[in-house]
């Protein structure tokens, strides 16, 4: 019976359909560090994973067996996808599935910064009664800055502009505006006409302390602060300094640079001291909807890789549709993109007298992947012959 392992509390549903397909499932509430992670893998086909996880060179280089990893969020920061790709270890994720809840989140932070909710709930909350309309503001009418104008980014644009806000956003690939949203040139551009600023850029390791001291010098006084992306893009001590000087007038931070790795854990941060601010545990993308959806998603991705080799939205394995086998069984070749595989492939088929009922190749920067379907089971000698090719990574017979 294959396994699998699936971390951090992922929805119900995954753990469901892996078992309905005849996977035995173990499951925890809580992350794993690197010697957790080895160990927890020893017999395990199948990994799931959130954010706080990290399937790093050493767990992978460790338990070379693994087939797959699903990544139940949107980022994939947390794996070694280039290394994973090596040893022949495809990663899916969900890079639609939470969307729409992290995008209600930020309109809601906006809103709620804007009329300064948060310090007028921990002024009631003290005993005090301050009934005043000062620092409040209506959202129509206002500039929001967008940073990152991907699919959360965008889709924020959209609702923000049916709140009757002015949307401007800033991105470094070129990305078509929705409605009347404008590209600002720059990023200081950007920063100087917005009333609010949010933050939805990438995991890449070029983001780290993106935005620091001199991006929020530039921002507008008296706007707010947004950051549902990634923590270690954003200097939350400039912040800090930033709205002690009264220069930034509220901020909504739901990710951070050092995170607990399990619910109920200590934790604490400078910001906590401030007024006008909310701060939330990394629950951009928690909503019952989103997490059902990613369990949904991902685990069927798990499935499809495992019983057909179906690479489709892999984040690092060349991507190949197939139809379900036409033969007696199908034979997926990962290997080195080096010329002449396709042909060494079929030439060990060749040599057996087997039909080759339906094959697909792609290719990817530094890996190929082929898929074969035959109409008999080659020997274990002509599996043998597959796996020792010149730049086999893997070899699955499905």
């Amino acid at each position: 019976m294959p396994k699998a392992l699936l971390l951090e509390n992922i929805h119900p549903f995954a753990s469901e359909n892996l078992r309905q397909h005849g996977f035995e499932v173990v499951t925890t509430k809580g992350a794993m560090d690197e010697d957790e992670l080895i160990a927890a893998l020893d017999g395990v086909d199948l990994l799931g994973v959130r954010s706080k996880t990290n399937v790093t060179e050493k767990v992978l280089a460790a338990r070379p067996n693994l087939t797959a990893v699903g990544c139940f969020s949107i980022g994939t920061n947390q794996v070694d996808l280039k290394y994973a790709g090596k040893r022949g270890i495809a990663v899916f994720n969900a890079p639609y599935s939470n969307t729409r809840s992290v995008v209600e989140l930020v309109i809601s932070d906006i809103i709620s910064l804007m009329r300064r909710l948060p310090a007028h709930s921990h002024h009631v909350r003290g005993g005090v009664w301050d009934k005043s309309a000062a620092g409040s503001h209506e959202v129509r009418g206002k500039t929001l800055g967008i940073i990152g104008y991907g699919n959360i980014g965008s889709q924020v644009s959209v609702l923000a502009e049916a709140l009757g806000m002015h949307v401007v956003f800033y991105d470094i690939e070129e990305k078509l505006a929705l409605g009347n949203a404008e590209r600002a040139e720059t990023l200081d551009d950007l920063l100087e006409k917005s009333d609010a600023v949010t933050l939805h850029v990438d995991g890449r390791k070029s983001n780290t302390n993106f935005f620091g001291e001199d991006q929020f010098e530039h921002m507008k006084q008296g706007s707010v602060f947004i950051n549902l992306s990634r923590g270690f893009v954003a200097d939350l001590d400039a912040l800090k300094s930033h709205m002690d000087s009264g220069h930034i007038a509220g901020a909504a931070v739901d990710v951070f640079p050092v995170e607990p790795k399990k619910s109920g854990d200590a934790f604490s941060t400078p910001l906590s001291e401030e007024d006008n601010v909310i701060l939330t545990p990394h629950i951009g993308g928690s909503t019952l909807e989103a997490q059902e959806a990613i369990g949904h998603f991902v685990s069927h991705k798990l499935l499809d890789y495992w019983s057909n080799g179906v690479t489709s939205l892999s984040v690092n394995l060349p991507t190949l549709n197939m139809n379900p086998c036409q033969g007696a069984v199908r034979i997926a070749h990962l290997h080195d993109n080096l010329p002449g595989v396709l042909a060494n492939v079929n030439h060990v088929l060749g040599a057996e007298n087997i039909n080759i009922t339906a094959q697909a190749l792609a290719t990817e920067d530094e890996l190929g992947y082929v898929v074969t379907d035959v109409s008999s089971r080659p020997s274990a000698e002509a599996l043998e012959k597959l796996k020792n090719l010149q730049g086999t990574i893997r070899v699955r017979v499905l």
